[in-house]
């Protein structure tokens, strides 16, 4: 019997595939050889590990099991298939580069690297909707009580607790405050993996000229914009405003075009570092 998979299904298990194996990688070249607990359930498998023996990748598996269980509740089958597949295969991943041996002795470059390395799996492994398990699926379902608060932010807080039991368990503060760092830049990674490529700027145009500059800014700049209607406080004279939400990149552009068009024109710049709509984050599959 032929199993026909859809392009979108391929392509979503690729990413998981090629996210855990970023993020098996950072493990087990770098954190787990070097007692560095990353937080969260890989955190504490590298904690039993050490004290108890056995396999990092084997330990992840088992503790995840009644995780799966609750998130198979919260979320249903097609989520924790999904899911599944990215714990069996970072398990299998973790033991395999387990065999191994340590990339480096440095503590702080074995902090770093793994800790980019991990972020940068976690975030494609998130990116594709799924997780790695764990303390992914509590993040997740923290998210749903708490949509303010960055997914990245979120990992930072319940792995600090991880962190504070290394530091007990391997009786090294300096440990301690490397895994923190750990934590810290996997945070950071993942936030950028998943918000980073929509930080913006927000630009302010109050402009004699609007229609000349509004007609360069859609076919020079090839940025969208809006018209604001306003009225001068002191001169009382009515004004349209041009509302500009252009990525980071893009921005010296339109402010040159500006310059060149109207010198006189008044302009207010601020970043925006969340943008929801065509073209930014799809505020739908950012809230789940």
């Amino acid at each position: 019997m032929k199993v026909l998979i859809s392009q979108k299904t391929a392509q979503k298990l690729l990413f998981i595939i090629l996210g855990t194996l970023i993020y098996a990688a950072g493990i087990g070249l770098f954190l787990d050889p070097n007692s560095l607990a990353p937080g969260g359930v890989v955190g504490i498998s590298v904690i039993l590990r050490h004290t108890l023996g056995g396999a990092t990748g084997t330990w992840y598996f088992l503790l995840n099991i009644p995780i799966i269980l609750i998130g198979w509740w919260q979320f249903g089958g097609g989520f924790i298939l999904y899911t599944f597949i990215a714990i069996l295969s970072n398990s299998v991943f973790t033991n395999m580069f387990s065999v191994f041996p340590s990339v480096t002795d440095n503590t702080l470059i074995a902090a770093i690297a793994g800790s980019i390395l991990v972020g940068t799996g976690l975030g494609t492994v998130l990116r594709a909707g799924a997780t790695t398990g764990g303390m992914d699926i509590v993040v997740k379902l923290l998210r749903r009580r708490y949509p303010e608060v960055k997914t990245g932010t979120l990992f930072i807080i319940v792995d600090l607790i991880v962190v504070a039991v290394s530091g007990i368990v391997f009786g090294d503060f300096n440990l301690a405050v490397y895994a923190f760092i750990t934590v810290v830049l996997n945070g950071r990674v993942m936030d950028y993996i998943l918000y980073g490529g929509d930080e913006a700027r927000l630009i302010y145009i109050v402009s004699d000229k609007p229609e000349e500059l509004l007609t360069h800014i859609l076919e020079d700049v090839e940025v969208g914009a809006t018209i604001i209607e306003g009225k001068g406080a002191y001169s009382n004279r009515h004004k349209d405003i041009i509302m500009c939400v252009v990525k980071k990149r893009r921005a010296p552009k339109l402010q040159e075009l500006i310059r060149q068009r109207d010198s006189s024109a008044f302009m207010v710049i601020t970043s925006a570092s969340e943008i929801y709509g065509e073209g930014y984050k799809n505020i739908r599959a950012d809230m789940v």
